[in-house]
């Protein structure tokens, strides 16, 4: 009788980057964001080992990696999932949980920690078919990737039978839409310039730098003050020139009413989306900031679950949505998700950036053009050139596209002295920063 691999161990690890000192990653709502991740290790008995995380900006990472650390006993000991079926499982068993489920119900740090596990787990299931994550689920039946998602509270707007439907309908396509990805990349936006706390001279400069480096579209910052927008619009404006596409996102400042006076006077200098307008659980709110107002509206990445993407999407709020890889529980919630865009026909255009985000939602992208809804017009990953040194596979963007990646999983390992190095709080870059304050608050 053949001996079942099984997952020997789950191990965590805090590790955060002092991106604060530079303000990389500032925003309107997040001033002094520390890009970090709760990064998780699974050990098997027998051949990969699996790799995840969750992105977090600071302090509230010790608690994601308590919380990733309590879901260990959901995969140490049990058989290695290795295939769709036992991936639809331990997706199941991990969201289901009654007693671990109260505590959102499928929302908040529970449910993103059940997500890196499930990642974690489609990393190690992709790394032993020798295959890269979006390669591996596009290689799957339709009839499989149904039964990865869980369609309790979405029988409303979408049944398994319609996702059957949209899958059977992009199976034919497969092949060569794949090998076009691989020969021409998937298509990026930069938000590189445009972070908040940049002065006029750096966003002009790395706005210009974009464009040289063959991206169409980036984004800016907005929210903190109306005449700073107005100012710094028409300063991006004037480097990229009118063919380039300018998104702005206000990660949630505003109020409804003060969203659509907001955007109403930024709209003369045609911003192509606004995101994150107002608060990430408000249906209605998003939807009268589209109608209130002449900018298309994107939002996504802080919403908690399908079940709300879903209402933006039958209440018509949204016309970009914008999946994150670590918010909801992981591939199988952003499968359900990308099913439901492509029967509302709205363009998926994912959020990445932090720690590990370029690196994971490239693959759900490309995955969506190969076997979901075939098509990459409208369509955008966000690319944030920071931090991607510290993965062993790193995303790679050429002339403005992601180029496919080849190596096997997720693209989420990191390098062993990244991890050792800025490890929370007893890695040496935070062990020099806290004998630095001791030595400025006794001189």
């Amino acid at each position: 009788m053949a001996v079942t691999d099984t997952v020997t161990g789950l191990e965590v690890h805090d590790v955060r980057f002092p991106t604060s000192e530079q303000l990389d990653g500032s925003d309107a709502m997040n001033p002094d964001p520390d890009y970090s991740a709760a990064y998780l290790v699974l050990h098997t008995s027998g051949g990969p080992r699996g790799y995840g995380s969750c992105f977090t900006i600071g302090r509230g990472n010790d608690v994601m990696a308590a919380a990733i650390r309590s879901l260990a006993p959901y995969v140490v000991g049990r058989p290695v999932p290795a295939t769709a079926g036992r991936l639809a499982a331990l997706h199941r068993e991990l969201t289901q949980d009654s007693q671990l489920r109260w505590l959102g119900p499928e929302k908040g740090v529970m449910h993103m920690a059940a997500g890196a596990v499930v990642n974690a787990a489609w990393d190690l299931a992709a790394r032993r078919a020798g295959r890269p994550v979006w390669e591996f689920l596009a290689a799957l039946t339709p009839e499989e990737l149904v039964a990865l998602v869980d369609f309790r509270y979405l029988s409303d707007a979408l049944t398994p039978d319609e996702a059957l439907a949209v899958l059977r309908a992009a199976e034919p396509g497969r092949a060569e839409r794949a090998g076009r990805l691989k020969a021409r990349g998937y298509p990026a936006y930069t938000t590189s310039p445009g972070w908040l706390g940049y002065d006029d001279g750096k966003l002009v400069r790395l706005a210009k730098e974009a464009v040289a480096d063959g991206f169409g579209q980036i984004k800016l910052k907005v929210g903190a003050d109306l005449d700073d927008d107005k100012r710094r619009l028409r300063l991006a404006r004037d480097a990229v020139g009118p063919g380039v596409r300018i998104a702005v996102d206000a990660n949630q400042r505003w109020d409804v009413a003060e969203a659509v006076r907001w955007m109403t006077a930024l709209a003369p200098y045609t911003p192509y989306w606004i995101e994150e307008p107002t608060s990430p659980d408000d249906v209605l709110g998003h939807a009268a900031v589209r109608s209130g107002q002449p900018v298309k509206v994107a939002t996504g990445e802080h919403v908690a679950n399908r079940v709300v993407f879903k209402q933006l999407l039958q209440a018509g709020a949204v016309d970009f949505v914008q999946i994150d890889a670590a918010r909801v529980s992981g591939v199988n919630e952003n499968l359900a998700i990308l099913l439901l865009a492509a029967k509302y026909g709205v363009p998926v255009c994912p959020h990445a950036g932090g720690v590990g985000l370029c690196e994971l939602v490239q693959h759900l992208a490309m995955f969506d053009y190969v076997a979901v809804s075939g098509s990459w017009d409208d369509r955008v990953i966000e690319y944030v050139d920071h931090l991607h040194d510290h993965f062993t596979d790193p995303a790679v963007v050429e002339n403005g596209r992601y180029r496919a990646p080849t190596a096997p999983g997720f693209s989420a390992r990191m390098r062993p002295a990244s991890v050792a190095a800025y490890r929370f709080p007893d890695g040496p870059v935070w062990r020099a920063r806290s004998q630095q304050r001791e030595q400025e608050v006794s001189a």
